[in-house]
């Protein structure tokens, strides 16, 4: 049974984008990718709208994704605090691109404006070699995972030290390296991270406060935990872990099940057009499904990526669809599992027990994201994340 949670509760966290877009709905190629509410002031009106609905519905903080060709997220963060109060976020950030002296100034810059306590960074290494090139990064696998490894740890000798300090690695050097600004929250910005490959769960039990999970079977996540634990503790640190799920919740079982089994044969129709849309010809969106700021991919060759953790998703969904009672990998094998894409499926107190039982496992954080992004993430505060809640609190009250 869990101990730490006792002074540090669940972490609701959500996503948001700059137009309403998933496995299900949005543009396939064109409509603009910033979607603008005119009135007495332009502004971007979707995202200022989902934000809002994260806060009201209760969330703690969302994600902002990265992607080669998508809205930078810096500037999608700055919008998101400023249209909220409350509401945390966490920007991903695939190293390599910026340096890490900048990168620290940058969030903790973020973490003076905004009054302490919104930011986080979210660190993603990246398997897709096709998206890195874009951005012309060549780097392989195995070293960019060590290059992340670097960026941690520079960002965070930026935050604490109290004088200029001389570095040299393997990717970057600097002399007298120093910020004057300080993050305010105590004990720093927390750094989350995501990778399953060997290389990655040596930087992320070294650096990382939260070690992010997409949605796999209890078991496998309990095992994937207590490997990462047992290399935690050689670094003397204790690790929080983040599952990434797709709810997918109705009034009834059956209705939620057909709800899930619609969004699949949507989702395989637009990935039927995507092809159809490529076919004939090569262009800067190949592998993107066709959708400049999509959230899947239309391939689902193994043999194609370097991502661990795409490749695990994969072989789980190649030969069955649901684990653990209600946890539907359908979605992941139609798209090649680009991101977060299982779902627990069922009613609101179904859904939230499934969850829970991930919760007396070890997970602390969850990552929501629905099939129709803005309406499901209300939907989340009203029905799903109030039961979440209460059901954490009588398990700590129980174990204390």
């Amino acid at each position: 049974m869990r101990k730490e949670s006792k002074t540090m509760p669940v972490e609701i966290i959500g996503m948001v984008g700059t137009r309403e877009a998933s496995e299900i709905k949005g543009p396939l190629v064109d409509g603009p990718v910033v979607d603008w509410t005119e009135g007495s002031v332009i502004v971007p009106g979707y995202l200022e709208d989902i934000a809002r609905a994260h806060e009201d519905a209760g969330f703690d903080r969302v994600l902002i994704g990265y992607g080669a060709v998508s809205p930078e997220g810096w500037a999608v963060a700055s919008t998101v605090l400023s249209a909220t109060k409350h509401l945390k976020v966490m920007v991903a950030h695939r190293p390599g691109f910026v340096q890490p002296v900048l990168l620290a100034r940058m969030a903790a810059t973020f973490d003076n404006l905004t009054g302490g306590g919104r930011i986080g960074v979210h660190f993603i290494t990246g398997g897709d070699e096709a998206d890195q090139r874009r951005e012309g990064d060549f780097v392989a696998h195995d070293a960019r995972y060590r290059r992340t490894g670097e960026v941690m740890s520079i960002i965070r000798r930026i935050w604490s030290e109290d004088t200029p300090f001389d570095y040299e690695g393997e990717f970057f050097r600097y002399e007298a390296a120093f910020s004057s600004v300080k993050p305010m929250t105590p004990g720093g910005i927390p750094l989350y991270f995501g990778g399953a490959s060997p290389p990655a769960i040596e930087v992320g039990a070294a650096q990382a406060d939260v070690y992010a999970f997409w949605g796999e079977p209890r078991e496998a996540v309990a095992s994937r935990m207590a490997a990462i634990n047992e290399v935690a503790a050689k670094n003397g640190r204790t690790l929080r872990y983040s599952l990434s799920l797709r709810p997918i919740i109705a009034d009834t079982e059956s209705d939620a099940w057909e709800k899930a089994e619609w969004i699949a044969e949507k989702t395989a129709e637009r990935i039927e057009m995507a092809k159809q849309r490529m076919a004939g010809h090569k262009d800067s969106y190949e592998g993107l499904g066709g959708d400049k700021n999509a959230t899947y991919s239309v391939d689902r060759k193994v043999a194609d990526t370097t991502s661990v953790g795409r490749k695990r998703l994969i072989e789980m969904s190649a030969d069955k669809d649901v684990f653990d009672e209600r946890l539907w990998m359908k979605v992941a094998n139609l798209t090649g599992a680009a991101g977060n894409s299982t779902a627990l499926v069922g009613t609101p107190e179904q859904v939230a027990e499934a969850m829970l039982a991930y919760y007396d496992i070890g997970i602390a954080a969850f990552v929501l994201k629905g099939f129709e992004p803005l309406a499901d993430a209300r939907t989340y505060g009203d029905e799903l994340i109030p039961l979440v809640r209460d059901g954490v609190k009588k398990r700590d009250a129980a174990s204390s």
